[in-house]
């Protein structure tokens, strides 16, 4: 296939940036989206130009390192991570823009690259147990509804990517954090710092500069992992609840 790209370039965090055009003329359909950026970088690092800096690591769907704004859709067409996503998903002919995360709490570092670090300190705030509960328990000790294990096991699918902020109109991170709060909320162990888990969980997410959610639902839309929008719900009265105990 041929195709157009056109890239959003920037020097670095404190330079303007800018989208750069480019054209590649044998891209193989098999190939996947980080392929065709890899033999990108390389005709551009032969001809002694910049390559295109952009964030990959498992390349297996897992880390959530790799989101891209595709054209306009955060990781492309396709409901998958952007390293899932192959070249048979386009046209041959096609224009494929390619953008970084856009939020605030997602300042660009250079091209494609961004920094998340506002989505450890969310998870540095409250995702976590730290209460003592003893030793291991034995197999079954503490019984775990199936309905509730079921639900926190879906919400901790969640991978962090960002994709959710990036695609809200609103740059709101609530699907992220209302993933983590179910997956934790649902389990007997997650009961004991509940309330101060929520608060502080929000207080830090607001902190960081996202937005707040006015349920328009292309989060949950875009999320590669399917988390479920009614995980906001969960988010919110949890937060309530809190409040209501004097939180």
């Amino acid at each position: 296939m041929r195709i157009t790209l056109k890239i959003w370039r920037q020097a670095d965090a404190a330079s303007d940036g800018a989208m750069h055009g480019y054209q590649l003329d044998e891209v193989s359909e098999d190939m996947s989206f980080l392929e065709m950026l890899d033999v990108l970088n390389e005709d551009l690092i032969a001809r002694g130009e910049d390559p295109v800096a952009f964030d990959s690591d498992c390349r297996e769907g897992i880390c959530g390192m790799c989101g891209l704004m595709i054209n306009g859709q955060a990781h492309g067409p396709d409901v998958t991570t952007t390293c899932q996503l192959h070249m048979r998903s386009f046209k041959d002919g096609d224009e494929i823009v390619i953008e970084p995360w856009r939020s605030n709490a997602f300042p660009v570092l250079k091209d494609l690259v961004v920094d998340r670090s506002s989505f450890d300190r969310v998870i540095q705030a409250g995702g976590f147990i730290s209460v003592n509960t003893g030793a291991a328990p034995d197999a079954h000790a503490v019984p775990v509804p199936k309905d509730k294990a079921d639900r926190a096991f879906d919400a901790a699918t969640c991978i962090g990517c960002g994709a959710c902020v990036a695609a809200c109109p609103n740059g709101s991170a609530s699907l992220f954090l209302g993933a983590k709060i179910t997956h934790l909320g649902e389990l007997p162990q997650g009961q004991a710092e509940r309330d101060r888990r929520v608060v502080n969980m929000v207080g830090q997410h607001d902190h960081e500069g996202f937005g707040g959610c006015t349920n328009i639902g292309e989060c949950t839309s875009s999320c590669p992992k399917e988390i479920p929008l009614d995980v906001i719900s969960r988010l919110n009265w949890d937060l309530h609840a809190a409040m209501r105990h004097g939180h």
